[in-house]
């Protein structure tokens, strides 16, 4: 386990940032180590994966030797990466969702916590399909639905997440980076929760991306899946 998963209760309930979704957003104010914290993430937030670059191509040589450091990478544009579970020869492509940041997570991720990071990489926990979900696109996804949920492109967090996460920063400036390590495990539990196959890699997307904002829809993923595997094996 990469870290303490009451850190993704606590983000919806401190008792000092609750409020009913009645009430109107009312500002709050930041310690300057906070501010200070929060403007260097948006300024990540906002970094381009550019492939030119000489830092972010050592950066995902890095990663690649992290995942896999007895194999010789042939390239930056190579059918290998397909073995990380990007959607391509070049990944630079799965970058233009999310920029910098979500290489930044993985690479985390993976000098971090290496043995949770191969564990979910090599999908060694569980009963697995036989088609698995893509291990880099859904790390990109999760570093995406994070940003969402947490409200980081607003120049001050309005939702009580992202309040909530502001207060974390201030005290650990890793804390999106742990956030994001914590998350994909949970994202893998619940994978394996609902039997899911890369045919509803989509659907379990939106499901993830509805209980990240909506967290009582979150019990209702595993039924919710349930359903649509019935129907595809209905029409088949």
């Amino acid at each position: 386990m990469v870290g303490s998963r009451s850190w993704i209760g606590g983000l919806f309930n401190r008792a000092n940032t609750r409020r009913s979704s009645s009430e109107k957003f009312v500002d709050y104010p930041l310690s300057p180590v906070e501010e200070e914290k929060l403007q260097r993430l948006q300024e990540q937030l906002q970094v381009p994966y550019d492939e030119t670059c000489s830092d972010h191509q050592e950066a995902l040589k890095t990663l690649w030797y992290c995942s896999f450091p007895n194999v010789s990478l042939s390239g930056l544009i190579s059918d290998q990466w397909k073995d990380m579970g990007w959607q391509g020869p070049n990944p630079s492509t799965d970058f233009r969702g999310c920029g910098f940041i979500s290489l930044e997570n993985l690479l985390f991720f993976a000098r971090t916590y290496p043995a949770s990071f191969h564990r979910l990489m090599l999908k060694k926990d569980g009963n697995r399909a036989t088609y698995e979900y893509p291990f880099a696109v859904a790390g990109i996804n999760i570093s995406f639905m994070l940003i969402q949920m947490l409200d980081l492109c607003s120049g001050k967090p309005r939702c009580i997440p992202g309040m909530n996460f502001v207060k974390l920063l201030g005290e650990n400036e890793e804390a999106f980076n742990i956030l994001y390590c914590i998350a994909f495990e949970l994202m893998d539990a619940q994978w394996l929760a609902m039997n899911a196959s890369y045919m509803n890699f989509n659907v379990f997307l939106f499901l993830l991306y509805a209980s990240c904002h909506f967290p009582t829809l979150a019990s209702n993923s595993y039924s919710y899946a349930k359903m649509e595997k019935r129907k595809r094996e209905k029409t088949y």
